[in-house]
C-alpha cells in the first residue's frame, strides 16, 4: 500500500515538474524543475526495483548534465522569457502530438503485458527443476559492485582519474590570473643614477 502511494506521488511530481519545465518563464527555474523531474523518475525506477538505472539517472543526468545546464544558464545571464501570442500558436500542434502519443501507449500496453492467470497450471510439470538457480540472491547493485571492484578495478580507477582530470581542468582554465607585475618604486636606484643615465627633456 505504501509503495503504491509513493509511486503515485512521484508520478504526480514528475508530471507537474515536466509541465513546469515548459511553462516557467525563468530558465534557471526550468533547469531546477528538470532536476526535480529526474529525481522523481529515478525514484519511480527505484520503486520498480531497477536500482542501477535509477542511480545512473541521479549520477549522470542530475549530477552532470543538469548541473552543467544550471551553470551555463547562470553564466550566460539569460533574461526572463515572456510568453507571447507567437509562442502560444504551437500549443494546438503540441497537444495533438501528446494525444496521439497517449493513444499509442494505451493501445500498446495492454497487448504487451499479459494478465497473470491464477489457474494456470502449466508450470506444474513432472520434470526436474533447479529452484536454487531461480532464486535471486544478489541485486543489480551488488552484482555490478562485485564486478567493478574485482574484475574491472583497473578500468574503474582509470575512469575515475579521467573524470577527476575533466573536473579539475576547466577550473584551472577558468581561473583568471593577473599577468601584470605590480609597479614598485626603488628609491635607492633612483638616487644612485649617474649623469649619463639621466634623460633631460
Amino acid at each position: 500500500m505504501a509503495v503504491n502511494l509513493l509511486f503515485y506521488f512521484f508520478s504526480c511530481v514528475l508530471l507537474a515538474s515536466s509541465l513546469m519545465i515548459i511553462l516557467s518563464q525563468n530558465s534557471i527555474y526550468s533547469v531546477l524543475f528538470l532536476v526535480l523531474s529526474f529525481v522523481s523518475s529515478s525514484s519511480i525506477l527505484f520503486l520498480l526495483e531497477c536500482e542501477y538505472i535509477s542511480l545512473m539517472f541521479i549520477i549522470i543526468y542530475v549530477g552532470a548534465i543538469a548541473v552543467l545546464f544550471l551553470f551555463v544558464v547562470m553564466m550566460l545571464d539569460i533574461k526572463t522569457i515572456h510568453l507571447t501570442k507567437d509562442s502560444l500558436k504551437y500549443f494546438p500542434f503540441g497537444s495533438f502530438l501528446g494525444i496521439v502519443f497517449l493513444i499509442e501507449i494505451l493501445v500498446a500496453v495492454p497487448n504487451t503485458f499479459e494478465s497473470s492467470n491464477p489457474y494456470n497450471t502449466s508450470f506444474l510439470l513432472n520434470h526436474h527443476l533447479n529452484w536454487l538457480s531461480k532464486l535471486d540472491y544478489l541485486t543489480e547493485i551488488v552484482s555490478i559492485g562485485h564486478l567493478l571492484y574485482t574484475d574491472y578495478v583497473i578500468q574503474f580507477l582509470l575512469s575515475g582519474n579521467i573524470l577527476l582530470l575533466a573536473t579539475i581542468g576547466p577550473v584551472t582554465l577558468v581561473l583568471v590570473r593577473s599577468i601584470e607585475t605590480p609597479k614598485k618604486q626603488v628609491t635607492f636606484r633612483q638616487l644612485s643614477r649617474t649623469y649619463g643615465s639621466v634623460l633631460f627633456i
